[in-house]
């Protein structure tokens, strides 16, 4: 695997490969990720990974300075996997000059869910996911769905900018007792990590009552959200949304079978886990 931090030298390397599959990462890897790889080779050739902690995603007070970051280990891993580059820039070299062009997502979509309690999040992740694009320029991406309203606007994102990028979304990867697989799972301790497969059982209970179809979907959330602060969770939301945009369904499109997804963000002591399932 070749290591490579410059654009020029990333470009040199990939010229005149036209079925490159890319995973960007932030790093810190585990078996999620890894799926990503294994997926993203399923679908071209060469597989290209990136790591690299995006400040521009992140808020004033969140974990930009303590995010896990572990390259020797990830370097390592990605070997195994066998991709074929590794990018992997520094702040200088990602982003040389103040990054004063943004790519803003509109806002019906940016602006909810994740984008009311993250709000420098999805402008942050469509700047260096567009500028990741033009330095790799990928005939497919694959992004994990964990990260549900990530990927619909990314999906989004490239299409109507007309990218040559094929966006494929990944199924969450989970541990034995249900809790996906993140980064900052392991800011939990022990007695948390024992906890925190109790959002995926929430949604689990949400799923099955919408099936049923419960109409008052907003006292469905409000009870799972009092579960959940119950425990000792501290929740930002638990949401029931149409798959198509993420907006709230009326009981006339629930009771018609739109497809639907739960979506949940809830701290644990110190660390905010999301998570989500499609109905």
């Amino acid at each position: 695997m070749k290591i490579i931090s410059t654009i020029d030298e990333l470009r040199d390397q990939l010229r005149g490969q036209l079925r490159t599959a890319f995973v960007p990462t932030m790093g810190n890897l585990h078996e999620g990720h890894l799926s990503l790889m294994r997926l993203a080779r399923r679908h071209g050739d060469p597989v290209v990974a990136s790591i690299f902690v995006n400040r521009l995603q992140f808020g004033p007070n969140e974990d930009f300075d303590k995010y896990p970051r572990t390259f020797q280990a990830d370097v390592e891993k990605l070997e195994k996997e066998g991709v074929y580059v590794l990018f992997a820039p520094t702040e200088k070299d990602l982003y040389p000059e103040p990054q004063e062009y943004r790519v803003l997502p509109p806002n019906d979509l940016g602006n909810i869910l994740e984008g009311e309690f993250r709000p420098a999040m999805f402008p942050g992740v469509c700047t260096v996911v567009t500028k990741l694009f033009s330095c790799v320029q990928p005939r497919v991406a694959v992004f994990g769905k964990k990260d549900y309203q990530q990927l619909m606007i990314i999906r989004n994102m490239a299409r109507q900018l007309a990218m040559p990028t094929e966006i494929i979304g990944a199924e969450t990867f989970r541990a034995e007792d249900g809790l996906a697989l993140s980064s900052r799972n392991g800011y939990l301790n022990a007695e948390e990590r024992a906890e925190a497969p109790f959002l995926y059982q929430t949604l689990n209970d949400v799923a099955e009552q919408t099936r049923g179809l419960q109409t008052d979907l907003v006292a469905l959330e409000q009870e799972a959200m009092n579960r959940l602060a119950a425990r000792g969770w501290k929740p930002d939301y638990v949401s029931i949304r149409k798959r198509m945009n993420l907006q709230a369904p009326t009981r006339e499109e629930h009771l018609a079978g739109e497809p639907l997804v739960v979506l949940t963000a809830a701290k644990l002591g110190n660390t905010r886990l999301i998570d989500n399932l499609e109905i």
